[in-house]
């Protein structure tokens, strides 16, 4: 009896105009094989191959019964293979390791919810920190809840007048004030928490001011549950990867340290062209789309803050901010393709 392989060759060379007898030449076998393989309609079956024996084989019921005492714990695959090897077991650990996964349920995906907020309600902040040490660098990130629309601004220090100063220039760039904002633990924004009771908390004064007087309620997500602000942290990843690194490796190629002026002047072009035009994976829209309605939901801007702000605060974001190396450099290394 002819292997499938056998059968297949005798329809193609058959399809490809050979006669009975040149098949049976060519493949070494008799004419009425091939006239009987040409005639039937069923292919033969594969032959199954025997299944390997495994170092393994002699253990896997210790190892079932080992697993079943330790519920409702773990025992560890490395706990049982040093086990079954005192045992004489002379396989790799990785085949036990594969084996005891199989063993055991898959652990339940843990389910994000998607928290929407409706437009003009809600904006998320965050630090994004990139540098540290003598030379500091970190990124104010902000996102709108519903458009997804982003705001960045590279700082070297986190006080409370630079937080003011960015919030100032977001809600420049957004042409409006959100209703709340969202925060995880900043000291600038919150000193303590539950002090006035369940859920009233002690905001830091200078801010809360700030805040009062641009018409925004702040508010704080809970410690440890990073997914409540997950807008934002996930922007900060996608900023990282997709603007900072590529950037920050043309600049250590040239021995040039990216400072704060500059990576401003290219987040903004990041976000006109890139990070807000492009089609977002949750809501499958593009932000600066969902923005455009957003924003007729945001609160006007208020006039200037009468309480002390950074004297950066007086220059708009959408002005060109200065450079610390010579501009000759700059256009030399940012209109060069990256390697």
């Amino acid at each position: 009896m002819l292997r499938l392989e056998g059968y297949v060759e005798i329809q193609v060379l058959k399809r490809q105009g050979k006669s009975i007898r040149a098949i049976s030449a060519e493949l070494g076998v008799s004419r009425n094989t091939v006239r009987k393989y040409l005639r039937s309609k069923a292919k033969p079956r594969a032959k199954e191959r025997p299944a390997r024996a495994s170092k393994l084989d002699p253990y896997r019921a210790y190892i079932q019964d080992r697993l079943r005492q330790g519920q409702p714990d773990r025992i560890p695959a490395s706990v049982l293979f040093r086990e079954i090897s005192e045992q004489g077991y002379t396989g790799k650990s990785s085949i036990v390791r594969d084996y005891v996964a199989t063993l055991r349920p898959a652990p339940p995906e843990d389910p994000v919810v998607r928290f929407e907020t409706a437009p003009g309600e809600q904006l998320q902040v965050d630090w994004g920190e990139f540098r540290q040490g003598r030379d500091p660098l970190a990124a104010f990130v902000a996102t709108l809840g519903f458009s997804r629309y982003a705001y960045v601004e590279f700082v070297t220090d986190k006080t409370v007048e630079t937080l003011k100063r960015c919030h100032t220039n977001a809600f420049e760039w957004f042409e409006g004030v959100p209703r709340r904002v969202l925060y995880d633990n900043m000291k600038t924004v919150i000193l303590s928490r539950h002090t006035y009771g369940e859920g009233l908390h002690r905001f830091q004064p200078a801010f809360l001011d700030f805040a009062h007087h641009c018409g925004f309620l702040p508010q704080v997500c809970r410690p440890y549950r990073a997914k409540t602000k997950g807008k934002v942290e996930r922007f900060i990843g996608y900023l990282r990867y997709s603007f900072f690194v590529p950037l920050m490796a043309r600049f250590r190629a040239t021995g040039l340290l990216l400072d704060a002026d500059t990576a401003n002047g290219e987040v903004r072009k990041w976000l006109n062209q890139v990070a807000n035009v492009r089609t977002h994976r949750t809501t499958n829209a593009v932000p600066q789309l969902r923005w455009m309605a957003e924003r007729e939901l945001l609160l006007p801007l208020p006039p200037p803050y009468p309480g002390r702000l950074d004297p950066a605060a007086k220059q708009r974001w959408r002005t060109v901010p200065p450079l610390q190396h010579p501009l000759s450099v700059y256009d030399e290394l940012l209109t060069a393709e990256a390697p």
